[in-house]
């Protein structure tokens, strides 16, 4: 196998860089800090972009670099959008990856990602047979837990900060589509209803769900599809009067759930998609055997076909902004 360096795969841009949205400035015993800043990596292709750029936004414990390669070396979702004439813009989310955590400021620590938490996750023994796509060793699967680490133990309040960040990116970059993966679905229906105006669409990948679901360990979606509260019509003074309501931010949004064949957020999809119908949303269920492509799991952004299964999402955003 060559070397990293002599590979390949992909294009090479002129336009890239990157920078912080910052957190809050707070007092500690160590001095003045700041909390929960989020690093944000940007590239574009080297001549004209298309003029919605793209925010992705990650899932779980992971950080930006779940869309900038696969656990295999190859590159992923984040090049292929910028080939197909996309500005990108990666986060880390508040306390992963670039963006630092410390628990006396952010908040405590949930558990470490640990392997079987992965396997359950990714590769689920249940769903071998169906999930040809994933085709790693063992090796690969170091890789893909490498950088996976602890989400704040509040998911509400980290969801906030996530919400809270991206807005203020968005206020930089102005009009933009979410790409959200896994737990990063919470993220933006909040950073919709943070800016309404600057959220053009949403592609939410195998998006946490369903409503109101309970994850042991976690937290729980107590909002509908968030943890942390979010604007109803009519207002909600408790999650207990949620349903049916109209979520204002989401009202004629156009908005993806893609999910992959082999993989258990199928399943309870569709009622992600009539939960985000009844909020409003102009909301479309793109599964990917309706597409002829077959054999994914959650990790759909980097399994084997990741260069497949990114296409129908270019397809339906190029389709939505223009």
């Amino acid at each position: 196998m060559p070397a990293p360096h002599v590979a390949g795969g992909y294009e090479i841009t002129v336009r890239r860089g990157q920078f912080w949205v910052p957190g809050e400035r707070v007092r500690t015993e160590y001095g003045t800090v700041q909390r929960a800043p989020l690093f944000v990596q940007w590239e574009a292709p080297p001549g004209e972009a298309h003029p919605v750029p793209l925010v992705l936004v990650h899932g779980g414990g992971g950080q930006g670099t779940d869309w900038t390669g696969t656990p295999d070396g190859r590159p992923g979702w984040a090049t292929r959008f910028v080939e197909a004439g996309f500005a990108v813009y990666v986060v880390d989310r508040c306390g992963h990856g670039r963006s630092p955590y410390h628990p006396d400021v952010v908040g405590p620590m949930g558990a470490p990602f640990p392997y079987e938490a992965a396997r359950a996750l990714f590769l689920p023994d249940e769903v071998n047979d169906a999930q040809t796509q994933w085709t790693y060793g063992p090796e690969h699967l170091d890789q893909l837990l490498c950088p996976m680490g602890p989400l704040p133990a509040d998911l509400a309040e980290s969801q906030r900060l996530d919400a809270d960040r991206l807005g203020r990116l968005l206020d930089i970059v102005g009009e933009a589509v979410l790409v959200t993966h896994s737990a990063g679905g919470p993220i933006g229906w909040l950073t919709a209803d943070a800016r309404p105006e600057k959220v053009v669409a949403i592609t939410a990948i195998e998006p946490m769900g369903p409503a109101f679901a309970q994850f042991p360990g976690l937290g729980a979606l107590t909002w509908g599809l968030t943890s942390t509260e979010i604007t109803y019509d009519p207002p909600a003074g408790d999650p207990s009067e949620v349903t049916g309501r109209r979520i204002p931010a989401l009202a004629g949004k156009p908005v993806a759930v893609v999910t992959g064949g082999a993989s258990a957020f199928a399943a309870f999809a569709p009622q992600i998609v009539e939960f985000l119908a009844g909020a409003g949303a102009r909301v479309r269920h793109l599964h990917l055997p309706d597409f002829g492509i077959t054999g994914n799991g959650h990790g759909l952004i980097f399994e084997a076909n990741s260069d497949e299964t990114v296409k129908p999402v270019v397809d339906w955003i190029l389709a939505t902004i223009r």
